[in-house]
Order: structure tokens, then sequence, then C-alpha cells
């Protein structure tokens, strides 16, 4: 992929602040000494604007998908799949955090989190910032996407540039398949303005009687049950499609026979998402949870999308029935609603234009030679650490669900499901196991944002399979990544586990990158006992043995981690801390790696979305080096590393892999994971497993590897290759190193 960064490979100083970000100020304590530690100890609090705003830092964050979008070196219609994530993305944003700002402000309550910025002003800076990229978005499809596609035959037209025969075509497809299912609602003083469903398509059309008379209102919704772009010339070469309110709005006359149609003009709204359930009123939670599900739809609005054709009385119109604020209209250049491109990535098989196919190995240590060998007596020999999607999931974790659920050995099987596929074979596999009579627990989690219906779903179909269905605890959500499974041995009880990053779900499998880890380690068996009874009883448990588990014990476990790294410097040893997280955010946790850094501690974080922290900035945390990481597959693992005095000497220093201290698991650094959820971290022992780990740390912080860096002041930087020694995508020599290792 090209880059933005000079060619010298170098990333340039960035000018002081960034447009939303408040410039850093503080003087904070005094800077490191040449050698990397402190020239003496801090006599100054920390500065009171160290942290970053997280609402900008995430939109910041869709800012680099976009780049993976606006980057002629990505593959075609992996462009257009960019398009599509970055739309989807600001969706959620706008129904959940711009959603959420907006219901403390109207309540009054206080700013949240260590920017302390004005909730006014944030909503403002996020909408500045939100129309920014918005244009930036369309203009990508616009002028380069979409002429780019049509030069190879994947054309997205409108109705003016069809032939008469392909419109005939598509006369007949509206009259059977479009116009039963439209419903013209008129607004004036007898129809009342129309509920506007979120995230629907909507065409906003004026008509007037042909003899005269005022200009008539009326909404007319786009079916969500159709296609959004119907396919033309399905005999000729090449793929072309038209959008499906094109289609509509060419047949209005049908639907307002006998008036005349002055104009019409698509739009959007998003409305906050968000599910609020009074657990501790609530005695039935699923029944509680349906009846929010269903108000859901029924959310303020937060945000209106509307064609840039659009006239001003039109808006006007829109924006006082809907009781929008004007900073929260967006004009979007060309289509609305990109997400849809997902259906023209989907049906255009045009592998030339896609990344090149690849085949997930099996992990070698699970590879079933001519005599097969089960999951369990692999974990017999030792752990065993995938790394998805490289490694399959099918062939790993699947396989010892399966395998568990068919072996008249396995006594007991207990899982926690955050999310799962349509078609799942893991819940396939427990409805097996407690078909043959084997205890199953299973805690699904009924409040997994925007999986709550599909969830109810497995939760009641498990339930009347016979397995023990646990819905969560009050006032947490359940997001650990944990299985248990409980084998009579001879005159033994042996306990087989996973515990991992991603979710149970076979399809994401393939598209995000997770770890996990597969043992039959005693102590890990008798913690995942432990917080089983925790989660399915009322154990009070808080403290484990291979472990650390929120809210009580993650954040504590870390800091606490973190100040052992400033005691080694402290006594003249390297200090190493390496995080791999989606999102870096809790204050306590980013306050403690600044206290690192000041003592001498190297501190390298691989961050994918939003970040806090300000690295970099003389005299406070000149040892951080922060990095984002983006590509084919989402970057979704959580890995921690500390160095425990053995690692860390210089940035770049040549050290064992294996060395230091290493976790895996659920939680990224954010006050919902570490206070308001369960989650929970396994330490890592295998040497070959923390080898990996360590590998995988020191190659994505190397110089050879394309990312992104934060500056202090809130800019991300593209790194770029030197001329003729391009970087080297980390997801890519990946790819190369697992097939390799197949062969």
């Amino acid at each position: 992929m090209t880059s933005v960064s000079p060619e010298n490979g170098s990333v340039p100083a960035p000018p002081p602040g960034r447009s939303g970000q408040p410039p850093f100020t503080g003087t904070g304590p005094p800077p490191t000494g040449g050698d990397g530690r402190p020239s003496r100890e801090p006599a100054e609090p920390l500065p009171p604007d160290r942290f970053l705003n997280r609402e900008l830092s995430w939109l910041d964050f869709n800012a680099r998908v976009l780049a993976l979008a606006e980057d002629p070196a990505t593959p075609l219609l992996e462009r257009a799949k960019f398009l599509a994530i970055f739309a989807n993305n600001l969706d959620e944003f706008y129904m959940v955090r711009v959603a959420g700002m907006k219901r403390r402000l109207q309540a009054g309550l206080p700013v949240r989190g260590g920017n302390q910025m004005p909730l006014r002003l944030q909503l403002e800076l996020v909408s500045q910032t939100a129309a920014q990229l918005v244009a930036r978005h369309a203009a990508c499809f616009v002028d380069e996407v979409m002429p780019k596609l049509a030069a190879e035959d994947i054309g997205l037209v409108h109705w003016d540039d069809l032939p008469t025969p392909e419109r005939q075509r598509l006369d007949s497809y509206f009259r059977d398949q479009i116009f039963p299912v439209l419903t013209p609602l008129a607004v004036d003083p007898a129809h009342p303005f129309p509920y506007i469903s979120n995230r629907s398509l909507n065409l906003a059309v004026s008509v007037r009687d042909p003899g005269g008379g005022p200009e008539l209102f009326a909404r007319v919704k786009v079916p969500n049950n159709v296609p959004r772009f119907v396919r033309v010339a399905r005999d000729a070469p090449g793929m072309r499609f038209l959008p499906v309110e094109d289609l509509i709005a060419a047949h209005l006359d049908q639907l307002f026979p006998g008036m005349q149609v002055v104009e019409c003009h698509l739009f959007r709204v998003t409305r906050n998402a968000e599910v609020e359930v009074d657990e501790d009123r609530d005695e039935d939670l699923l029944q509680a949870l349906e009846r929010e599900l269903a108000r859901r739809r029924f959310g303020p609005p937060v945000r209106l999308e509307v064609a840039a054709s659009v006239t001003d009385h039109v808006l006007d119109l829109l924006v006082r029935e809907l009781d929008m604020d004007s900073q929260d209209v967006l004009r979007v250049p060309g289509l609305l609603d990109l997400s849809s491109l997902w259906q023209v990535y989907n049906e255009c098989d045009r592998p030339d234009l896609k990344d090149p196919p690849f085949v997930p190995a099996t992990h070698p240590r699970l590879v079933e030679g001519e005599v097969p060998r089960s999951v369990f007596a692999t974990l017999r020999d030792g752990d065993v650490l995938v790394h998805h999607p490289y490694h399959s999931f099918a062939t790993s974790v699947q396989r010892f669900i399966e395998q568990a659920a068919a072996d008249p050995a396995v006594l007991a099987i207990k899982q926690t499901l955050y999310r799962t596929s349509g078609d799942s074979p893991i819940v396939d596999a427990l409805i097996d196991a407690a078909a043959a009579g084997k205890q199953v627990v299973v805690l699904v989690e009924v409040k997994a944002r925007f999986d709550e219906v599909a969830n109810i779903g497995w939760a009641r179909m498990l339930e009347r399979a016979g397995c023990h269905v646990v819905y969560g605890l009050v006032g947490l959500k359940t997001h650990c990544k944990t299985a248990l499974v409980v084998r009579q041995e001879g005159n033994q009880i042996r306990r087989y586990c996973h515990i991992g990053t991603g979710n149970y779900h076979p399809k994401t499998a393939r598209l995000y990158e997770d770890f996990g880890m597969l043992t039959a380690d005693p102590e890990v068996g008798a913690d995942l006992t432990d917080l089983f009874n925790v989660l399915t009883g009322y154990s009070r448990q808080t403290a484990y043995r291979r472990l650390l588990v929120a809210p009580q014990g993650i954040r504590s476990g870390l800091v606490e981690r973190i100040e052992r790294e400033i005691e080694h410097v402290r006594q003249g040893r390297p200090g190493l801390v390496q995080f791999k997280v989606n999102a870096l955010v809790d204050e306590a946790i980013v306050d403690a790696l600044y206290r690192a850094s000041l003592a001498g501690v190297r501190v390298d974080l691989l961050i994918r979305g939003m970040c806090t922290l300000r690295p970099g900035v003389r005299g406070l945390s000149e040892n951080i080096r922060v990095r984002s990481i983006l590509g084919r597959f989402l970057e979704h693992s959580r890995a921690f590393r500390f160095g425990n005095g053995a690692v860390g000497e210089a940035a770049g220093a040549e050290v064992r892999h294996d060395a230091g201290e290493f976790w895996i698991g659920s939680a990224d650094l954010m006050h919902r994971n570490l206070d308001r959820r369960v989650e929970a971290l396994v330490q890592v022992t295998s040497p070959v497993a923390r080898a990996e780990l360590g590998g995988l740390m020191t190659t994505a912080m190397g110089e050879e590897v394309e990312a992104f860096e934060l500056a202090g002041d809130g800019r991300w930087t593209r790194r770029a290759g030197r001329p003729g020694t391009p970087l080297t995508h980390l997801q890519d020599a990946l790819l190369g190193r697992v097939a390799g290792a197949a062969k």
C-alpha cells in the first residue's frame, strides 16, 4: 500500500495541535536522560491536559479506515469494502457515542473521561470532524472508486443512463417486486409527519396538482427487504447496478397518479440505539430486554443525512419535523449509505480486484496424522496457542467443542457465548452434548450490543435442548471468551480449557485477528471452574491463580505489573511494557504508562482504535510509541507483555522473544471493560507460545513494518518506506509465514 509520509521513511514532526484535539501545553515532570532513564525524580504532578479526547480519537480511527479506501494500492473492490466499513462504523458511532453524549447533555450529567472537554464543545467538534470525513468519503467514492469500477465493467448507473430495453425490463421488475410494498405517506393537517425508522432510506417527495395549488409533501420509504442495488444488463459482459431509490424515483408517477412530481430527494435518519434495562427491577431479563428492543426503533434522532441536491425548503421541513439540531445535518454528495457497497463486493466475482484468497492452516500441533489424535491427547502434551484467522478456527476451537460433545468420557461443558454465527456449529455441538446426557452450562450474554435479538433466540434454543442457560450477572456484561471441558480419565477428573480474545463465531474467525489458548493446565482449569461458579452462582471469588478477571482484577493487575517494571529500572535492570489492544482510554492505566515512561521503561503500544495517551511528549512520554495497524483483517486480539527485568534495554535491542511475562484475553483498556464487564486475561506460560507473542510484538513495532503512528498532539501519520524498499504489511507477513509452515 502507498503511504503519505516522506520517502526517507521518517515520520515528520506534525505542526502543534490538530483540528479537534487540543494542543499539549503541560510542562509535566522533567525529561529523561539520554539513556532513557530519569535524570531526576519527578517533582511535579502529571499535566492536566495529558489526555486526548476519546470521541475525536475514535473519528481518527475511522479516518485510518478511510485512508485504506483512498489508497490506490488497495485492490479496487477492497477499497469499496473499506468505504462500506467506514459508513457502518460511523452509523454505530452516532447511534451509541453521539447519542450518549446528547443524552448526558440533556440530563445535565457531568463530563466523563480524563480529557474533560465540555460536552457541547465535544458535540460541535464531532460534527465538524464527521462532516469533513463524510466529504472525503463521498469524494473517494464518486471521484475514484466508482469511475475505476466502471472501467472494470462494474458500473453503478442511473435511470437516465439506461437504454430502452433495460428500462422496459426494469419497469416490469418495479411493477411486480417493488410497487406492491411501497406506501406513500402524505404530510398535511390530516396526516402527521410519519415515523422515520433508524437507518432507513427515504424519499422526500414534493408534488402539486397540475391545475395549480401549493406544493404538497410526501414521504416514500425505500423498502429494506429488497436489494439496495438492482442488477441490470444481466446478459451483458460485466456487472451494472442501479440504486433501487433511482428505480422508485423514476416511477413516482405511479405512486402519485394525476399529480405533478416537483422534486424528490433521498434522506436518512440515525437514531439512538442504546438499550437500557433496569436489572434490579425486572425479574425476567429476557422479557425486559425484548420490551426495550421493541422501543429501540423509536429512539430520538441523532443525525440526518440528506442528498447534496436537497432544496432548502425541503431540508427545513425535515429538520423541523424531526426536531434536529442544524449541526447534526450532513449533506452527502453522491450516494447515501455506502455500507450497501458490501452487496457489490459480495456479488462481484472478480478475484483480480480483491485480496488474494487464503485458506487458514491447521495449527501444526493439531494436524491429524494417519492415526487421528484427539485434541485432549494433544493438550496433555502442552498448551496450544492458536492465532486466527491464520490458524483455522474449525480445526482448533470448533473441533475442541465438537470432540467434547461427542466424547463419552466428557462429563460437562461450560461455555460463554457473547456473539456467534447464525448457523453456529458451536451451538449445534452444545445441543448434541446436552442430548447425550452431558451437563452443559452456557452463559449467553443477551445484552451484547446489536446481537440482542439473535442471542435471545440462542438462549431459548439451548434451553429447549436441555442446556442450563445463564444470562449473565446483574449490572455486568459477560464479555470473556472461555470454555471448560470436564473429562473423566480413569480414576481422575481432568479439565481442558480454551480462553481467547475473540468470539466463538466461525465466520468472524476468518475476518478477525485473534488469539486463543487451549490448555490442560490444572491451575487454569481450577481458575475457570471458580469463574463459572461466579457467573452461574453466588460465589464472590476475586483472586485467581493464572487469571486476571474484571471488574475486580484486571486494572489493578496491569497497573501492579507496570509499577513492577518501574521498580526494575530503579534497581538498574531494563524495563519493558508492550500492549496490543483495540482501545486505550482508561485514565489509571494511561497514567501508569506515563509514570513508566518517566522512569525510563520502554513502552510499545499497538492500538487499533481509540487512544487517549499522548506519546513522545518531552517530559512526559518520550519512551512511549503508539502504532495502529489496519488491513484486510480486523486486528482484534488483546495481548500484554512485561519485561520482568529481562528485556527492554533499548528500542530495537535484540532480545529473546519468549522472555518476560505474557497475558492474552478479552479486555480492552476502557472503563466499560474494566468496570462494567466480566473479562478474563490468562497468563501464557508455554515457551513456544510466549515466543510467538513476543515475536509478533517485536515485528509489529519494527522499522520495516507499515503502520500509522501517533504523535503527542493527536495526529496520526502513515509510515513510508525508502525508495525501492517498501515497508512490509504485518498481516501479509503472517499469512506468508503460516502458509510456509503448512507446506
